[in-house]
């Protein structure tokens, strides 16, 4: 039910969200689903919590992956994001993001501050990963050393969020890709540039 609610949300956000559409979207009626979690508020606090599980759980996998370069960990990152933008486009809507939309939405973090905690949490421990692996490709040398790995996480943040942004506007995936590849090559040395990735 969690994963089924953060999709909702993830798409159309917290005050768009209707009632209906969290019920239909987990196959429950209207009192399962407020005997369950009592309110919409909390049921967004729990499936903002699940997605945020799964999505640090996800970009772990790839950030800290031994078998890849820092730069290959890093363009395999942005390759889940641009595939999973590619198969909601052929839905019909945009893959949306649970977390920037909570981060565009601040009276959501006023009105709970569980919610501002979650989305400092994981802001906290994907900036942690992003640098390990900037610091992995600077030590492979595959990714230039004259970034703090620190600067180089809050870019690579910044240029995630902004693609789930233009994503939502309509820009098309061939066009995020672009906008991926820029905010890469500006990490990659030029060996790194130069080979596939593996």
């Amino acid at each position: 039910m969690l994963e089924a609610s953060a999709k909702q949300f993830r798409t159309h956000g917290f005050a768009d969200t209707s009632t209906e559409q969290l019920c239909e979207a987990a196959g429950v009626g209207r009192s399962s689903l407020y005997n369950t979690f009592a309110s919409k508020d909390e049921l967004f606090v729990r499936s903002l919590q699940r997605h945020v599980e799964i999505t640090l759980d996800q970009q772990e996998r790839v950030l800290t992956d031994a078998g890849l370069s820092g730069a290959a960990r890093l363009t395999v990152l942005f390759d889940l994001i641009l595939a999973e933008e590619a198969e909601a486009r052929r839905g019909g809507n945009a893959a949306g993001c649970m977390i920037v939309a909570s981060r565009m939405a601040p009276d959501l973090g006023r009105r709970d501050p569980r919610v501002q905690r979650i989305l400092n949490r994981f802001m906290d421990q994907q900036a942690l990963l992003l640098a390990g692996a900037v610091i992995s490709g600077q030590l492979d040398r595959t990714l230039r050393r004259e970034f703090s790995p620190q600067s180089a996480a809050l870019m690579l943040i910044s240029a995630i969020s902004g693609i789930r942004v233009l994503s939502q506007s309509g820009t098309a995936v061939q066009e995020l890709r672009r906008v991926a590849d820029l905010h890469l090559d500006s990490l990659r040395t030029l060996s790194a540039k130069a080979q596939p990735e593996s």
